[in-house]
C-alpha cells in the first residue's frame, strides 16, 4: 500500500533522479494540502477551479514543462506524467485541465526540438514559443487545448473541421470545438485548426497548432455543463467566428503537428497520469475507510474481514500491474519509438483508462453504502474515472483495434 503522504512511484525504487523527485513532492503536496479540501466544491458546483492554478503558478507548475532557460521548471516527459498523477489523486479535476495546459508547452518545447525543422523554421518557431512561454512564468496565462469536434477528426482519420484561412499577418479561424475543457477560464486557446489552401484540399497535413486569445472578438462559449463527472473541467463548446489570429500565435510550425502525430506518438499518453492517479486514490481511500481513519465514517475498523483483505488484495495487484505498465510506457516516450513501443503506450492507455474505474467500483463493493455518501470522495473519484475510456484520440476501442491490428499485420502489409 501507497502510505498517505508517499508518492506513487517511490524515487528510489522507479529510479528517478533528485530533481524529478522534488518536482513530484511539489506538486504531491501541493495537492494534498490546497487542491484535496476543495475538490468536493468544484464536483458539486461544476466550477473550474481558478484557485487551484493560482497556486500553480505560484508553486512554479504552472510552467512545469517550460524549458530552465525560459524561467521554467524543464520537467522532462516522464516528470510531468507521474507529477501529473499525483495531483489527480486528489483532485481529478484539475489534473484533466492542467494536461491541457502542459501539452502546450510540452508539444512546443521539448517535444518540437525533437522533430525536423529548417534553420529558418527553427529559428522562428524558438522566437514565437518564447512569447507564448512568458507569458505562463511571468503572468500565470493559461491555456486551453480544444481538441474534438465530435466527428472523425478527433481520432486522426480526418481533418479538423476548424478551418484557418491565411490573412495578411495571420489567419481568419472559422470553428467549434466541443468538450472544450478550460472553456471561459483559459486565457489562450491552443486550437488545432485545417489551413486552407489555395486549391480547396483538405488534408490532416495541414494542421495549425494556434493559441488563440481567449478576448479576441469572435470567441465565445455556449452551451451548458452538467455531466456526471470530471465536472471542474468545465469543458463547454467554443465557437470561433472569423476570428482573426496574429501569426505569432503559432505553437507549432506549419507541418510540424503531422510529423508529431507521427513521430512522437506519445503526446497522445498525457490524458493516463490523471486515471493512473484515480486508481490510486480509489485503493487509498479503500484501505484508509477498512482502517478506521477516514474521517466521518462510521465507527470501527472492518479489516478483519477475510473478504475485505482478498477484495484489497485484488485492488492491489491490479493497482501494481498498471502501475508498471504505464510506468514502462512513460519512460519509453520519445521521438520516433519501435512498433513495440507504440503498441505498449496504447496497452498502457487502455490498462489504466479501465482499471481506474474498476478499481472505483471494486471500492465501493468493498467499503459499503456509507461510503458512497458525498461527504466521502469515493463517489466522486468514481464519476470522474467512469468516462476516461471515452477520451479521443485514444479512446479504449481505438486503443484496441490499434493493438490487435499491429499484432497481425507488418507496415505495409494488407490481405
Amino acid at each position: 500500500m501507497t502510505e498517505p503522504g508517499s508518492p506513487i512511484f517511490d524515487p528510489r525504487a522507479f529510479r528517478l533522479s533528485g530533481a524529478q523527485a522534488e518536482l513530484i513532492a511539489r506538486a504531491q503536496h501541493l495537492a494534498a494540502e490546497k487542491f484535496a479540501p476543495r475538490a468536493a466544491v468544484y464536483d458539486r458546483e461544476a466550477r473550474f477551479p481558478t484557485e487551484n492554478y493560482q497556486d500553480l503558478h505560484a508553486a512554479g507548475l504552472l510552467a512545469v514543462c517550460v524549458p530552465r532557460e525560459h524561467g521554467g521548471a524543464g520537467a522532462d516527459y516522464q516528470t510531468y506524467a507521474l507529477a501529473a498523477a499525483e495531483i489527480a489523486r486528489h483532485c481529478g479535476a484539475t489534473a484533466l485541465t492542467w494536461n491541457m495546459h502542459v501539452c502546450s508547452t510540452l508539444w512546443s518545447g521539448p517535444l518540437a526540438d525533437d522533430l525536423t525543422m529548417d534553420d529558418a523554421m527553427r529559428a522562428d518557431h524558438v522566437r514565437r514559443r518564447a512569447i507564448h512561454f512568458e507569458r505562463i512564468v511571468r503572468d500565470g496565462a493559461i491555456y486551453a487545448q480544444p481538441f474534438s469536434e465530435g466527428n472523425a477528426s478527433a481520432s486522426g482519420a480526418a481533418p479538423f473541421g476548424t478551418m484557418a484561412v491565411p490573412v495578411e499577418g495571420g489567419w481568419r479561424v472559422t470553428g467549434r470545438k466541443v468538450f472544450a475543457s478550460l472553456s471561459g477560464s483559459a486565457d489562450y486557446y491552443g486550437a488545432l485548426c485545417t489551413e486552407a489552401t489555395p486549391d480547396g484540399t483538405l488534408s490532416r497535413r495541414n494542421t495549425l497548432y494556434l493559441a488563440i486569445p481567449a478576448t479576441a472578438p469572435g470567441v465565445r462559449v455556449a452551451g451548458d455543463w452538467d455531466p456526471l463527472g470530471m465536472r471542474g473541467t468545465v469543458s463547454r463548446d467554443l465557437i470561433f467566428d472569423d476570428v482573426f489570429v496574429e501569426a505569432d500565435a503559432a505553437l507549432l510550425p506549419r507541418g510540424v503537428y503531422a510529423q508529431a502525430a507521427i513521430r512522437w506518438p506519445h503526446m497522445f499518453l498525457t490524458l493516463s497520469p490523471t486515471y493512473l492517479g484515480l486508481a490510486q486514490a480509489a485503493l487509498d481511500f479503500t484501505v484508509r475507510y477498512l482502517r478506521g481513519e477516514v474521517p466521518g465514517a462510521p465507527p470501527g475498523k472492518r479489516r478483519g474481514s477475510a473478504t475485505k483483505q482478498l477484495a484489497v488484495a485484488d485492488m492491489r495487484v491490479k493497482l501494481e500491474q498498471t502501475k508498471a505498465l504505464w510506468f514502462q510506457a512513460v519512460s519509453e516516450a520519445r521521438v520516433d519509438p519501435s512498433k513495440e513501443q507504440i503498441l505498449r503506450a496504447h496497452a498502457a492507455q487502455y490498462s489504466t483508462m479501465e482499471t481506474a474505474n474498476e478499481l472505483a467500483r471494486l471500492a465501493i463493493r468493498t467499503c459499503g453504502g456509507s461510503a458512497m455518501l458525498k461527504t466521502f470522495p469515493l463517489e466522486r473519484i468514481y464519476r470522474d474515472s467512469r468516462c476516461g475510456s471515452l477520451m479521443l484520440p485514444w479512446s479504449a476501442e481505438i486503443c484496441l483495434e490499434r493493438i490487435g491490428r499491429g499484432a497481425l499485420y507488418e507496415d505495409g502489409e494488407t490481405d
